[in-house]
C-alpha cells in the first residue's frame, strides 16, 4: 500500500519529459508533449477529412458534416442561434478532452491527469464565459449584471468568477484521477481479467461523460451570462 500511495502522490506532480537548454533550462511537461501529439494527430486527421470535398457529401465527408452539424446544433440548442459562433472553439475543446481522457486505453497518461492542463482549460472557459456576457450585454450591462438581482450580493457574483474555473478544473481533474485510483485498486485485488472491463468503462465511457459535462457546464454558464434579467 505504501508503494500505491507513493504512486498516487506522483500522479499529482507534473512530470517533465525533457528540458530545453535555453534561459537556464525550460522544462517541458509530459502532458505538454502528449498534447503536441494530439494536436499533430488532429491536424493530420483534418487534412485527410477535408480532402476532395464535394457539393453532395458522401463517405467520410458525410460523417464529418454530420459531426459538425451535431456540434453546431448542440451549442445552438443551449445558447440560441447567435451562440453558433462559439461552436468551433467548444467543439475543439470537446475533441481534445475526449481524446485525452480515452488515451489511457492505449497505456498513455492522459494530459487531463495533470492539474495544470485542467486549470488551463478552466481558465480559458471562464474567459469565454465572461467574453460572451460582454459581447451580448456590452461592458456597461456586463458590469451591472454583478448587481443582479440586488446590489447586496454583488461581492458573491464577483467571487463566482474565481469559483467557476476552480469548479470546472477540479471536477475534470478529480474524475480522471479518481478513475486512475479505482483502476489501480482493482489491479491490486484482481489483476487478471476484471481490470480490462473496468478500463473500458473508466477510460472510454467515463472519459467521454466528463468531456460532455465540462462543455455542457461551460455552455450553461455562458447562457447565464448572456441572459438579460
Amino acid at each position: 500500500m505504501e508503494e500505491f500511495a507513493s504512486d498516487l502522490m506522483s500522479q499529482l506532480e507534473s512530470k517533465v519529459s525533457f528540458v530545453i537548454p535555453i534561459f537556464g533550462g525550460i522544462p517541458i511537461a509530459t502532458s505538454v508533449v502528449i498534447t503536441w501529439g494530439i494536436m499533430l494527430f488532429l491536424v493530420i486527421l483534418a487534412k485527410v477529412m477535408v480532402r476532395d470535398l464535394k457539393m453532395v457529401p458522401t463517405g467520410k465527408q458525410l460523417y464529418l458534416e454530420a459531426a459538425v452539424g451535431w456540434i453546431n446544433s448542440f451549442v445552438a440548442d443551449i445558447l440560441g442561434e447567435e451562440g453558433r459562433k462559439y461552436a468551433p472553439y467548444l467543439g475543439t475543446v470537446a475533441i481534445y478532452i475526449g481524446i485525452s481522457n480515452v488515451m489511457g486505453v492505449l497505456g498513455i497518461t492522459p494530459p487531463t491527469k495533470d492539474l495544470n492542463v485542467t486549470a488551463g482549460l478552466a481558465i480559458m472557459s471562464i474567459i469565454l464565459i465572461e467574453y460572451s456576457g460582454i459581447r451580448k450585454k456590452g461592458a456597461k450591462g456586463w458590469l451591472k449584471s454583478f448587481a443582479e438581482p440586488m446590489p447586496l450580493i454583488a461581492p458573491i457574483n464577483v467571487l463566482e468568477i474565481f469559483i467557476r474555473p476552480l469548479s470546472l478544473c477540479m471536477r475534470l481533474f478529480g474524475n480522471v484521477l479518481g478513475a486512475f485510483v479505482v483502476m489501480e485498486l482493482i489491479k491490486l485485488i484482481a489483476p487478471a481479467i476484471i481490470p480490462v472491463v473496468f478500463s473500458l468503462y473508466f477510460d472510454i465511457f467515463d472519459g467521454l461523460i466528463q468531456t460532455y459535462v465540462f462543455v455542457f457546464l461551460t455552455l450553461l454558464f455562458m447562457k447565464e451570462k448572456m441572459e438579460h434579467e
